[in-house]
């Protein structure tokens, strides 16, 4: 039992890492209502949060690798906790963009490096597989678990004790540090590199601005401008902002290989990109979160607008998730006393294809409740099986020293595919309900052309994924609309619904087929005296996984 208690406290803080994220997505009516304030300025405080993570998570692993995992793990729960209670107590949402989206963000940036290194470090071989297993069953678990326990704590009691109980977990964490064995490499404190300042202000900018074009894509729109802040030459400036953020990380490449040729540290150091087995576990990683946050944007859309759940019932219809992918990833370490690494994921993967076409046959109308659930815990054991592998292959493919730089990787795949997934997943459902709804009352002759003409005018203008009843009240007061008309416009927009949620889980499901692509290279031999795979055969120092 003694060899586990770091995994109790690292456990802790992954799952808390990822809880208030989901909680904070259910809360958002409430959050309107408490601040007086509008959705848009509730959805800003969450992107400004993915941004804030994604633009810093390289240079929390490099802080890491300067001041050791152990401290800078700890001066991340300490930044963490801080932010948690500025949000608990926030009287605005300036007040509450503060605490939650930047001090927390960067907490978290400095944090979740340190975490996935501190793994490795404390684990080798079979028990280190174990140990991921579980820290990605309970990143699941929190993004599953965040639903029902913020539905429930904000139907019946506020949001703000999330983040007063996100406090006390700190301090629990804080007070049981002395399970965290302290790494055996850290670095000597007279050799220690400075920061690369440079580096740092071209890695943020680039994935930021990357980051918050994709997720403001939505609302701005990917060539035809929506409700944008400005265009470029007539055209939505999402792709434009992409590409400016895609020069600013190239010129972070050229950067830092300049550095490094001059004998100076990198942020990065881009030969871990040689290594054909950390590009394989990062690919994966990030077609993976794609699906999954893609999935978790579109499922409780179907339950709480088409089925009219609140938060906490659909936090209820996503446990079989929680507990599948919990249980999987836990257990896949079992696996690979028969089977590699590679042969696992794609098996996950497999499983998580077939989860998503199950959930399309399922998606209807009406709830049916057991085969719902049954996609679900497909689902949920198809996750998990991808997440008792990727971050122990990721970390047992570096060297020690490398791990801090590797999980600033890691985590950096990870947000940039939560981003993208609930952008791109979001717009091919709205994508298709418009057309859906178009082509439906184009070709109703119920329908008169008049109408027609004007109900395509209102969905080129942008449309909205409301509830049926929202749109027969809106339609109930447009003057001169019969009300037969009416009614049947109701109908085809609940169908263009229900065709939107099928062709935005189909495009989960081509993502998972071809993250199948990027597994060539994950390990191909089980953990036991395993070669290196990837493009620098050596051991690795700790006995686990390498490539």
């Amino acid at each position: 039992m003694n060899r586990w208690k770091t995994l109790i406290v690292l456990g802790i803080a992954q799952f808390l890492m990822v809880l208030d994220a989901s909680v904070m997505n259910v809360s958002i009516s409430q959050l309107v209502e408490d601040f007086d304030t509008e959705v848009t300025a509730i959805q800003a405080v969450i992107t400004l949060y993915t941004l804030v993570m994604a633009a810093f998570m390289l240079t929390g692993g490099k802080v890491g690798d300067m001041f050791g995992r152990r401290r800078v793990f700890v001066v991340g729960m300490v930044v963490y906790g801080i932010g948690s209670g500025l949000t608990a107590v926030a009287p605005t949402v300036g007040v509450l963009a503060l605490g939650w989206s930047v001090i927390e963000g960067l907490g978290a940036a400095l944090v979740l490096p340190a975490l996935a290194a501190l793994v490795a470090g404390s684990y080798t071989g079979r028990d280190r597989a174990v140990a991921y297993g579980v820290i990605g069953g309970l990143a699941g678990a929190g993004i599953a678990v965040g639903p029902l326990l913020g539905g429930w704590v904000t139907t019946y009691l506020t949001w703000r004790l999330v983040f007063a109980g996100e406090v006390v977990l700190v301090v629990v964490i804080l007070l049981l540090m002395g399970w965290v064995p302290q790494p055996t490499n850290e670095p000597d404190p007279a050799e220690r590199p400075r920061l690369d300042a440079g580096g740092v202000v071209l890695s943020a900018g680039g994935l930021a601005l990357m980051v918050l074009a994709v997720l403001q894509s939505g609302t701005w729109g990917w060539v035809e401008p929506r409700n944008p802040p400005f265009t470029v030459l007539g055209f939505a400036p999402t792709l434009f902002v992409i590409g400016f953020g895609g020069v600013l990380v190239y010129a972070f490449g050229r950067y830092e290989r300049r550095r490094e040729r001059r004998g100076l540290s990198p942020l990065v150091s881009l030969d871990l990109f040689g290594n054909r087995t950390l590009r394989s576990g990062l690919a994966t990683l990030f077609n993976q979160n794609t699906v999954l946050l893609g999935l978790f944007f579109v499922i409780p859309l179907y339950l709480q607008v088409v089925q009219g759940l609140d938060a906490f019932e659909t936090g209820l219809k996503l446990l079989p998730v929680s507990a599948a992918m919990l249980v999987a990833s836990m257990c896949g370490t079992l696996l690979l006393r028969i089977a590699s690494p590679r042969t696992v994921v794609r098996a996950g993967l497999l499983v998580l294809f077939a989860a998503t076409l199950w959930l399309i046959t399922t998606i209807g109308p009406e709830l049916h409740g057991a085969s719902f659930a049954g996609s679900m815990t497909l689902l949920g054991l198809g996750m998990g099986m991808l997440a008792s592998q990727l971050g122990n292959t990721v970390q047992s493919s570096v060297e020690s020293e490398e791990r801090s730089e590797a999980g600033g990787l890691q985590y950096t795949a990870q947000n940039l595919g939560s981003s993208l997934g609930t952008a791109l997943i979001g717009a091919i459902l709205v994508g298709a309900v418009a057309s859906s709804v178009t082509t439906l009352i184009a070709e109703d002759p119920r329908v008169s052309t008049a109408v027609a003409e004007q109900a395509g005018i209102k969905v080129e203008a942008g449309l909205s994924f409301v509830p049926a009843d929202d749109v027969a009240a809106a339609l109930a007061e447009q003057p001169g609309l019969p009300p037969e008309e009416a009614a049947v416009l109701v109908e085809h927009y609940q169908d263009a619904q229900i065709q939107g949620l099928k062709a935005a889980i189909l495009g989960c499901t081509c993502i998972t087929a071809g993250a199948l692509l990027f597994t060539r290279h994950l390990p191909s031999e089980r953990p036991a005296g395993r070669a290196r795979a990837g493009g620098r055969r050596r051991p690795d120092p700790d006995g686990g996984a390498t490539g």
